[in-house]
């Protein structure tokens, strides 16, 4: 059974993740190097759920206990807990480093679990003692908000660590959808095209990033492409767009736009730097 998650990475997917966690009951622990990110993680969290109080969407009372099931730190060996989430840098070098310094000292059925939106969850199985505890879950920003949470599984994956994910997305208010290990999963597989094509348009001029944004929404989408790019992060998906790119044999349709890479350059990279395809105040 869990009782104790272990975030690993505070930056907005991380604390998302943990507030989720923390507010659907479980004793969360939240991990960082960097004490200010931590900080401006905490804070961010309690301004979240101030936030649904003041709308009447949660009492004071689930706030002070949601509050009361975290725990902020950034000592690796606080990291104790019957599930690891790990949403920290894209890469798959740095998620098995972290997940093997955390197998010794964690005990030996605890479920790793990584939050790569495009990266191989089979080779970052593959890089850990005990590849059958690692397993993909995928949330989607913003973490409390958002229902979807990808399951992927690798072919050394234990069905017992199946099951317990898919039980504690469930528990968390989510909704599993189970996919097996491939580029880019279902949803950033499926939605590559959807921001690539909208590049496509603006490099060419063929139409400015608002215009494009604005057709797409009065269609149904909730977010044009450009809103969903500044939201997400410039930054995380133009290295999904790489990497969806390159495990596909680089396919010219799927080719990375050089003008987000741009913008990744610029550190243009969108809500969390204030300035993207739009700036923000």
């Amino acid at each position: 059974m869990t009782r104790t998650i272990c975030i690993c990475g505070a930056g907005t997917m991380g604390s998302g993740i943990a507030q989720a966690s923390a507010f659907a009951g479980f004793y969360t622990l939240l991990y960082d190097l960097n004490e200010t990110v931590l900080e401006n993680a905490k804070a961010n969290i309690e301004k979240n759920l101030q936030s649904l109080v003041t709308k009447n969407k949660i009492s004071e009372e689930v706030k002070i206990a949601t509050i009361n099931n975290l725990h902020f730190t950034n000592d690796l060996y606080d990291c104790l807990a019957d599930i690891v989430i790990e949403a920290i840098i894209e890469k798959t070098e740095a998620k098995i480093s972290l997940f093997n310094q955390l197998a010794e000292i964690n005990h030996s059925e605890t479920i790793f679990a990584t939050n790569t939106s495009s990266l191989s969850v089979t080779k970052i199985a593959a890089g850990i003692k005990n590849p059958e505890r690692v397993i993909g879950m995928h949330f989607f920003n913003p973490a409390p908000i958002m229902k979807l949470v990808e399951i992927i599984t690798g072919p050394t994956t234990n069905l017992t660590v199946l099951e317990m994910s898919v039980d504690l997305t469930k528990k968390m208010g989510k909704i599993p959808v189970i996919c097996k290990d491939s580029p880019g999963f279902i949803v950033n597989r499926v939605a590559r095209p959807y921001y690539i094509e909208a590049l496509r348009l603006l490099e060419n001029n063929f139409a400015d990033h608002s215009t494009i944004d604005s057709v797409m929404q009065s269609t149904g989408f909730k977010l044009g492409p450009f809103k969903l790019m500044d939201l997400i992060g410039n930054d995380i998906n133009y290295a999904v767009s790489c990497s969806v790119y390159e495990q596909l044999g680089k396919p010219e349709r799927l080719l990375p736009s050089f003008i987000q890479k741009e913008k990744v350059t610029a550190g243009a990279l969108g809500k969390k730097t204030k300035l993207g395809y739009y700036r923000y105040e």
